[in-house]
């Protein structure tokens, strides 16, 4: 591997920022429509459908993390909920606001379909990340056969893990966001 290479991120706390922002306004929507704050009207429930079927995770019913998948299916399923929701957004005319740092509680009110959206982009903004770093790597391990002709005894995933720190660890909290019991495969089960 290149010694130049840099992930995008050193910051190992990056992740968990995100995560924990997307928990927290993902938590908060699913508490103002509970609570009566936020009444999602028909557009808003269609959206929901549609970014749901959209985002099938096609796991088998595999409880995460999802191990015996490849692991370029497995940041797919990731990086895919981050395309639909920027087409839920324009759709609905939502802005995706930056939520990583902030307080679901000290932002705009009422709670609405743009918190949503936005908590969750949070997290698959870093399907995309991860998969800039996997060709990152890819292209690295082509450059390094065609330069010395032999293959990397390393595997892609070894190699992934050295150049993207905690990527095992996040991928599997990732997983554990968006598919299995509680997660946004029941997003639609959050809201009456």
């Amino acid at each position: 591997m290149r010694d130049d290479f840099r992930p995008r991120s050193d910051n190992p706390g990056e992740y968990a920022a995100r995560s924990a922002a997307a928990w927290a306004w993902l938590s908060s929507a699913v508490d103002a429509q509970q609570e009566g704050e936020w009444v999602l009207d028909a557009m808003e429930r269609q959206v929901l459908a549609d970014v749901v079927a959209s985002t099938n995770a096609l796991h088998g019913g595999h409880l995460p993390p999802h191990t015996q998948d490849p692991v370029h299916t497995r940041v797919g399923r990731i990086s895919n909920w981050a395309g639909v929701l920027r087409l839920a957004a324009r759709a609905g005319g939502w802005e995706l606001l930056p939520v990583v740092g902030r307080d679901p509680s000290a932002g705009t009110r009422p709670v609405g379909m743009a918190h949503l959206l936005s908590g969750v982009y949070a997290l698959a903004e870093q399907g995309e990340r991860w998969q800039e770093c996997m060709r990152d790597v890819a292209r690295m391990r082509h450059t390094a056969v065609r330069e010395s002709g032999v293959p990397s005894e390393q595997s892609f995933e070894e190699a992934l893990v050295e150049q993207c720190p905690g990527f095992e660890r996040d991928l599997a909290d990732a997983e554990a966001f968006f598919t299995g019991p509680g997660s946004l495969e029941d997003l639609m089960l959050f809201f009456y």
